[in-house]
C-alpha cells in the first residue's frame, strides 16, 4: 500500500490521505480505519460489512494524517482528549469527489480516525435489494398506503436505510409531500424534504417528529425510534393520516412487536396503526471467480429437526482471489422476512400476548423466516452456509 521507507513527513499526509482514500473508493469499502498502535499506524476497510487488513503505515504519520483529516472536517486541530466528528470531501481527480463523515476517538496511542464514505448509497428500486417477488409486491402495496405506520428491523449495518428509500422511490413524491429526520442525511434525495436531527442544537427525533406535523406531510420517514416519545409521537401520527416508516434496531419481526409494547405505546395504539414489519440482514454475496462447490456432509435442521437443507445438497463456499481481495467475497444482498399485521395478530397485540404465541401465529400465516430466507439464497448459490449462520 504505502512503500517501507517512504518519506512520510508532514507535507506528504495529503497524498497519504488521498492515496487511503481513493483505495478505499475502489475496493467498494464503506469504512476506512485509521488506528495508532504502538510503533505503527494500522489500516483497515470495512467491505461488505467485514473489516479487512490493509497494511501498516510508519508511526511518524500519525500526528499529520490527523491533523489533516480535522483541518478538512473543520474539527478542532488542538483537542486531542475528546472525541469529535465532522464532514469533508476529497477531489481524487478524473471527476472523482469523496463525501465522507469523519469521527476520531482518543486511544492510548493516539486518536483513532474512523472515515464513513457516502457515495456508495443509491437509491436503490424495491425489487433489486433481494426480495422475493411476493415480498417485492407487499413492500410495493404498504408504499401506497395513506396512513399507518411501517417498521424496518435489524441490528445496525443491516441496510434498513436503503429499504426505507426503497419504498420512498416507489411512491408518487410529486403528489405527497414526503419529509424525513434522520441522523444522519446519507442519502440525497431531491424530490423529498430532508432534516437532519442536531442533539446539541436541541433538534432531537421527538422536538423534530413534532415539528414535521406541522409542515402538512403525506408522508414521514424518521430515522430510528430511540426512545418512547419519538415512538409514541410517531404512532399517534400514523393515527392521524399520515403513513409513518422508520426503523428498530430489534432481531426479527416478533422481537418488534414485544419491543414496541416495552416502549411504552399502549397496545391498542400499536394494534391499530402498525401494518407490517420488515425484518433483514444483508449477506455477502460469494465470488463467481474463485467460489468452490461441495456436498453438505450433515443435514442442517431447524426447529423440531425439521430439515432445512439436506444431506448432499450441492452448495458452494468462499475461495480466495485477488477480485475479491482475497475474502471470498464481492457485493451484499439483502435477506428478508416481510410480516403484515392480520386481524388475528392485532389482537394478540391488543392482549399483550406472550412472545411464542406471536411465533406460532406468524408461523401459521405463513411467515419465512429470515434464517431460512438466507438458506434460499445458499441452496442457489448466491452465498455461503458459513454467511446466513454468520448473521442470523
Amino acid at each position: 500500500m504505502i512503500r517501507p521507507g517512504a518519506d512520510l513527513e508532514e507535507n506528504n499526509a495529503v497524498q497519504v490521505l488521498d492515496h487511503l482514500v481513493r483505495r478505499a473508493v475502489a475496493a467498494g469499502a464503506s469504512d476506512v480505519h485509521i488506528e495508532p498502535k504502538r510503533e505503527m499506524l494500522r489500516v483497515r476497510y470495512r467491505i461488505d460489512g467485514v473489516m479487512v487488513e490493509q497494511g501498516q503505515l510508519p508511526v511518524d504519520i500519525i500526528a499529520p494524517l490527523t491533523t489533516r483529516v480535522k483541518v478538512l472536517a473543520r474539527m478542532d486541530m488542538t483537542e486531542r482528549r475528546v472525541p469529535q466528528d465532522g464532514q469533508l470531501s476529497l477531489d481524487l481527480g478524473a471527476s472523482l469527489v469523496a463525501h465522507m463523515r469523519a469521527s476520531t476517538f482518543p486511544s492510548v496511542h493516539g486518536e483513532t480516525v474512523v472515515l464513513r464514505l457516502m457515495q456508495g448509497h443509491e437509491l436503490i428500486p424495491v425489487g433489486s435489494l433481494g426480495m422475493e417477488e411476493n415480498e417485492v409486491e407487499t413492500v410495493t402495496r404498504l408504499a401506497s398506503r395513506s396512513s399507518g405506520l411501517v417498521l424496518v428491523c435489524g441490528p445496525t449495518g443491516s441496510g434498513k436505510t436503503s429499504t426505507l428509500y426503497s419504498m420512498l422511490k416507489a411512491m408518487n413524491t410529486a403528489e405527497r409531500s414526503v419529509v424525513t429526520l434522520e441522523d444522519p442525511v446519507e442519502v440525497q434525495f431531491d424530490e423529498i424534504t430532508q432534516g437532519q436531527t442536531n442533539v446539541r442544537q436541541g433538534f432531537t427525533f421527538a422536538s423534530g417528529l413534532r415539528s414535521i406535523l406541522r409542515q402538512d406531510p403525506n408522508v414521514i420517514l424518521v430515522g430510528e425510534m430511540r426512545d418512547q416519545e419519538t415512538a409514541q409521537i410517531a404512532f399517534q401520527a400514523s393515527l392521524t393520516g399520515h403513513l409513518v416508516l422508520s426503523t428498530l434496531h430489534t432481531s426479527d419481526a416478533v422481537d418488534t412487536v414485544a419491543r414496541l409494547i416495552d416502549l411504552g405505546v399502549e397496545s391498542w395504539i400499536v394494534a391499530n396503526s402498525l401494518l407490517a414489519i420488515i425484518a433483514q440482514r444483508l449477506v455477502r454475496v460469494l465470488c463467481d471467480h474463485c467460489a468452490k462447490r461441495y456436498p453438505l456432509p450433515n443435514d442442517l435442521t431447524g426447529d423440531g429437526d425439521r430439515v432445512l437443507v439436506a444431506q448432499g445438497t450441492m452448495i458452494r463456499r468462499a475461495g480466495a482471489c485477488p477480485r475479491c481481495h482475497h475474502t471470498g467475497y464481492r457485493g451484499r444482498t439483502g435477506i428478508f422476512e416481510v410480516l403484515e399485521i392480520d386481524d388475528d395478530l392485532r389482537e394478540l397485540i391488543k392482549a399483550r400476548a406472550a412472545k411464542r404465541a406471536y411465533h406460532d401465529a406468524t408461523q401459521a400465516a405463513g411467515l419465512v423466516p429470515l434464517r431460512e430466507a438466507g438458506l434460499a439464497r445458499v441452496k442457489a448459490g448466491i452465498t455461503s452456509l458459513d454467511e446466513v449462520l454468520r448473521v442470523t
